[in-house]
């Protein structure tokens, strides 16, 4: 990797995203000189925590001599992965992406897709939760899909994913999964999870499919009740089933990682997969994931592609079936 003698460094440490800095110091062989970042949507939601979260370990563990977290918003991501696909040869680049940037290609149309970028890894992944405010007239997810089946358009879900992100797909999915034509749901788009808890706990939606993380908080004072998740298995910490304990036949999960530019040499894909192996490995990291109840869900190279290639074909095919796939480049 490109190792200048000298480097100015400007570190993002804490979810603050706060900038330090610090002078010139030697670069070894086993440490990047320099590594930037890029979140391709805005600060603060969970592209933007994962990321500096990842810079700060990495700094911390001095696996990298600095590293730099930056955000391209534009297309729900597919302007920063053609902004990746655009740096070729760069190996001092990586970009932070997730299942909201699988559908937002097929949702936008956009000309580039992953066979333009380099799969360095998964790091993690987090389930869905099917939630409604404390006093919801829904007991129970079987109350809930009860009225959702009596009639889809007076029942409104909510989230907060553009068309093609994780909420919108989940909440297809499980109007398909009970039984309803997920082409006949009313599913009411807001701006992220804060928007959304609102037009919640306001009646504008009558439920939500979101991320955990999100409403960890509101679920603890009992202004928000799970009524299931979309977990293979029962969380920790949170009292719900898992739809498949309900008897639904479907699990989701929303994950994040990186790819890099094309056209790197061998040597530095396989640098690149190392650093993120390592961070991965380190207490520092499997601390900030229990800390905000991410699952670790890491898959590396090659293979972080072939699952890359898989979750285009799913999730193109759902959005076909939906009718609401754009033609590539258009």
């Amino acid at each position: 990797m490109r190792s200048p003698p000298c480097l100015s460094r400007r570190a993002v440490l804490g979810l603050a995203g706060l900038a330090a800095l610090s002078g010139c110091s030697p670069v070894t062989p086993d440490v990047p000189g320099s590594l930037r970042i890029m979140v391709p949507n805005a600060p603060g939601g969970g592209y933007d925590t994962t990321a500096r979260v990842v810079a700060e370990v990495l700094q911390e563990e001095e696996l990298a001599e600095a590293v730099e977290v930056f955000n391209l918003e534009g297309a729900s991501g597919a302007v920063g992965l053609a902004r990746t696909a655009g740096e070729s040869g760069n190996p001092d680049l990586l970009m932070m992406m997730g299942l909201g940037v699988v559908g937002a290609l097929y949702a936008t149309g956009a000309a580039v897709d992953f066979e333009q970028v380099t799969p360095i890894a998964r790091l993690l992944s987090e389930p869905e939760i099917i939630a409604v405010p404390s006093d919801s007239r829904f007991d129970t997810f079987g109350d809930l899909v009860g009225a959702w089946r009596a009639d889809p358009k007076v029942v409104k879900v909510g989230g907060g994913s553009q068309i093609g992100g994780p909420d919108h797909l989940a909440a297809h999915m499980l109007a398909e999964s009970v039984g309803i034509d997920p082409r006949r749901i009313e599913y009411v788009r807001f701006d992220g999870g804060g928007p959304l808890l609102a037009g919640l706990f306001t009646g504008e939606v009558d439920f939500a499919v979101s991320g955990l993380g999100e409403y960890a908080d509101h679920i603890r004072m009992g202004e928000v009740r799970v009524l299931a998740v979309t977990a293979e298995e029962q969380l920790d910490d949170l009292d719900a089933p898992t739809l498949r304990e309900l008897g639904v036949d479907m699990d989701f999960r929303n994950w994040r990682g990186f790819v890099a530019p094309p056209e790197l040499a061998g040597e530095e894909q396989r640098s690149l997969v190392d650093l993120i192996s390592r961070m991965h490995e380190t207490p520092a990291w499997q601390a900030a994931q229990r800390a905000n109840g991410w699952t670790d869900d890491f898959l590396v190279g090659d293979e972080f592609g072939r699952f890359l290639d898989e979750e285009s074909a799913r999730v193109a095919a759902l959005l076909d079936d939906l009718g609401l796939s754009r033609e590539k480049g258009s």
